[in-house]
């Protein structure tokens, strides 16, 4: 599995990037209803209509804001090299499942395999953090034992 982390890191930006995707499409749909609304004799609907559009575009930017910060923290990973304690960019291997520590970005299957992409802020990922092949944790009442650090 000389390449997973590479991989994994590469569907997470895709993730990542679909998100900011549709948070822009959104807002540019939202903001051309806003223009092309126009005034009518009653006023009151037109200023709620416009109110409504304002609190999409709102919403949107406010999701494009954190996939933008989400797509800074995996720009900070380093899919290179190995380390011998589970950190930001690791690869951990329990046998209870795999887990990518970088965003929540939920299932990830490569070749078959099932991998868990999380957040290092996520209870599993702070549970994760620091642990080395042969430490072992519980979660919610489900216990589980690090095989392998990648």
């Amino acid at each position: 599995m000389p390449d997973i982390k590479e991989q994994l890191h590469k569907f997470c930006i895709a993730y990542v990037q679909k998100r900011m995707d549709e948070a822009e499409m959104a807002f540019k749909a939202a903001e051309q209803a806003s223009n092309d609304d126009t005034k009518s004799s009653a006023g009151d609907k037109y200023e709620t209509g416009r109110a409504m559009m304002q609190q999409e575009k709102d919403r949107n930017t406010t999701q494009l804001n954190e996939a933008n910060k989400l797509m800074v923290a995996l720009n900070h990973i380093s899919t290179k090299g190995n380390s011998a304690t589970a950190e930001n960019g690791s690869l951990v291997i329990t046998d209870n499942g795999k887990f990518y520590i970088a965003i929540s970005a939920g299932v990830l299957a490569i070749n078959g395999e099932n991998y868990f992409a999380v957040s290092p802020a996520s209870p599993i990922g702070m549970r994760l953090k620091g642990l080395k092949a042969g430490d072992g944790f519980e979660l919610n009442g489900k216990k589980y034992k690090v095989v392998e650090v990648m």
